[in-house]
């Protein structure tokens, strides 16, 4: 980047004349005489000219559409949310000077804009289509600051006629880039542009001030989620194991790594093809969203080895684990089943959705007990998602190209479960289907038959089931030539097995035949800190099925959903996302979408492993008064659209108060979705 001269720095408002007759010449193919024009101004016009810039254009293209603004700003967000608080300053200096500041991203399109709401000043905006979603770049307005400070990478000051098309010459305008302050690229321009009466040197350093503010909150946001992602880490890093583990940030750059990472490195160095002696400068990834695979995944990394590391449903991080196929990786005292360093590599498991240490170690050994074929028992309360633990054990398993058949013991009489279960032929009972019927054993022949609800079973039943167990053979009602059959067995209850057998309601030798090994797993009230992930994944899936938005799950409702006992589990924590999805009004979850159960009306707060809460008790006045006072602002916030003067009016405090408050609560961040959702 070179750095301009001083005298280049500035324009002068006093050469508007010449500089607009240098223009004329300059279109009628004369090249600039004289001093009056500044060299980075004949430069940029040489490259409108270039472009085939229209000079009689008298304003920006037409902004996007609705849709398109709000995926542009939702591509943004974390520079809108940088911007925003600083942004809304201007509100109250500029209030009243006829001027604007403007936010754009990398190519110039504006997402956001604050400052004089005057009449006039906003016709003036409007007739040039200074507005959001519109595109400022040299390539579509000509000169202005706006397009010239992406171009040259720096603070410019553009005044009157140094514009290129005709109808901006009426405008005066000050813009520098923001940058990222972790790689330096440039991530959008901060702008300050009024009528050409508001010129003043002064609002060029303006925009360079709040560009650094603005560059310094990002680098506080990047600080923050690398602070998050090694603190979910750690553990998985001080874990004794032999693979080597590389914690990768948001871009898909490692920031840490075991002592064993740079060994195993050198190792599949030897492995790959033309390669020698991989270090750490050979993990790049790219960046990755949600579940995704990063954008440029290495040839020598196989997907199986990555991990996301998620917070609050959003991505953070990778965690790659690069297996230690050398003979000293198998020695005792590695890593021990069930811890979390295990689990980091979900594979088949991907479906279950969670970080937290109880469903990474249910995760861990289900997915070992996957690799042999000996009856697995499912143990969990209803709803806790035991058939699709089910589902990524046969998909995991030697027979995931074998048939998947399900059968729940509970929905059926004892006639009808005996013909789900084992078939018929022709004519074995008044009301048979014609030609029989295939039972779930033998559909299950060659794959994985899951039985939910095994403790339903009949106890007259159960002895004809265990007899195929035993003997891998089917007898299907009204036949007497047996059919051989081999299917691996995954059975589910939420019942005490071990109990229903020393009541008698259940066969002591199916018990043991059927529970050869278990896998636990646990109720949604004991992961309370998987509930941000769940609720971002069934909000994600259950907009699309409905053709919605998505909406923004405000954070004191997550507060509410974390401490609510759960009864239902899974099944009613992805009914209850539903309703609220479908209820909420203008795509805002807060608390009056809740049902009164979870609002403390139903069952009691349940003390979380991942985020202990303290013991209950009952609420100070001071307490109750902060949250009337919190949710007074969230509705007003909602009311108002994210516009924090009339916010600010509503509640009847100056603009100031309204700030602090936002940060004291940390609302922040929500002003600009509401924003984003309402534009």
């Amino acid at each position: 980047m070179q750095v301009m001269q001083p005298s280049q720095l500035f324009p002068r408002p006093e050469n508007d004349g010449h500089i607009m007759a240098s223009w004329e010449r300059f279109l009628n193919g004369e090249r600039a005489h004289g001093n009056a024009l500044r060299r980075l101004i004949d430069d940029s016009w040489q490259r409108c000219l270039d472009a085939s810039v229209d000079p009689s254009r008298y304003q920006a293209p037409e902004p996007l559409g609705e849709n398109s603004l709000y995926s542009l700003r939702t591509e943004h967000h974390e520079l809108l949310t940088a911007s925003t608080p600083v942004m809304a300053e201007a509100r109250e200096f500029l209030s009243e000077t006829g001027t604007v500041m403007v936010l754009t991203d990398h190519q110039g399109t504006i997402l956001s804009l604050e400052g004089d709401s005057s009449t006039s000043t906003r016709g003036a905006t409007e007739n040039v289509h200074l507005l959001p979603g519109s595109d400022w770049s040299e390539n579509a307005c000509g000169t202005n600051a706006i397009g010239t400070a992406l171009t040259l990478g720096q603070p410019v000051q553009i005044h009157s006629a140094e514009h290129f098309c005709a109808g901006i010459k009426r405008w005066t305008c000050s813009a520098t880039v923001i940058r990222d302050p972790y790689d330096n690229r440039i991530l959008g321009v901060i702008d300050v542009s009024g009528l050409n009466g508001t010129y003043n040197r002064h609002s060029l350093a303006l925009v360079v001030t709040t560009a650094g503010r603005i560059e310094n909150r990002l680098a506080r946001i990047e600080m923050d989620y690398r602070y998050r992602l090694l603190e979910q880490c750690m553990r998985n890093l001080a874990t004794s194991t032999a693979d080597g583990l590389i914690v990768l940030d948001r871009r898909g750059l490692p920031i840490k790594a075991n002592e064993r990472a740079s060994a195993v490195l050198a190792g599949l160095g030897e492995d790959v093809a033309g390669r020698r002696g991989l270090t750490l400068n050979d993990v790049s990834l790219g960046v990755a969203r949600g579940d995704a695979l990063p954008d440029h995944l290495p040839d020598w990394i196989r997907p199986e080895w990555l991990a996301p590391v998620m917070h609050n449903g959003q991505r953070i991080g990778t965690l790659l684990t690069l297996p230690n196929r050398s003979p000293a990786s198998f020695v005792a005292g590695g890593m021990q089943e069930g811890e979390t360093g295990l689990a980091s590599d979900k594979g088949a498991f991907a479906r279950v959705i969670g970080q937290s240490r109880n469903t990474l170690e249910a995760v861990a050994r289900a997915r070992q007990l996957a690799r042999s074929n000996v009856p697995v028992l499912m143990l969990g309360e209803t709803g806790v998602g035991k058939d699709v633990f089910a589902r990524c054990m046969h998909e995991g398993g030697s027979a995931k190209d074998g048939p998947f058949v399900a059968l729940n013991c509970g929905g059926f009489s004892r006639e009808l479960l005996t013909s789900e279960l084992f078939g018929y032929t022709d004519g074995a009972f008044t009301g048979a289907r014609r030609g029989g019927m295939i039972g779930k054993v033998e559909a299950a022949d060659g794959g994985t038959l899951f039985l939910d609800e095994i403790g339903e079973m009949p106890l007259d039943l159960q002895p004809h089931f265990l007899r195929v167990l035993e003997e891998g053979e089917v007898y299907r009602l009204g036949e007497n030539k047996p059919r051989k059959v081999k299917f691996r067995l995954i059975a589910a209850t939420n019942r005490d097995l071990r109990k229903e057998v020393e009541e008698g309601r259940f066969r002591m030798d199916l018990f043991y035949r059927v529970a050869v090994t278990s896998v636990h797993i646990p109720p949604l009230r004991e992961r309370i800190g998987d509930i941000p992930l769940l609720a971002d994944y069934y909000l994600e899936r259950l907009a699309q099925q409905h053709g919605v938005r998505k909406g923004v799950l405000l954070p004191g409702t997550l507060e509410a959903l974390q401490a609510y006992a759960w009864p239902g589990n899974i099944r009613e924590f992805r009914n209850i996302m539903e309703s609220m999805l479908l209820t909420a009004p203008d795509h805002i979850l807060g608390d009056e979408c809740l049902p009164p159960e979870i609002l403390g009306r139903g069952a009691a707060p349940v003390e979380s492993p991942s985020r202990p809460f303290a013991q209950p008790q009952v609420a100070s006045e001071g307490n109750r008064l902060e949250d009337a006072e919190r949710d007074a602002i969230l509705k007003a916030i909602r009311n108002h659209g994210g516009n924090m003067a009339a916010v600010a009016r509503a509640l009847g405090i100056a603009k100031s108060t309204l700030y602090l408050k936002l940060k004291r609560f940390d609302l922040d961040s929500l002003v600009d979705s509401v924003r984003s959702i309402r534009n």
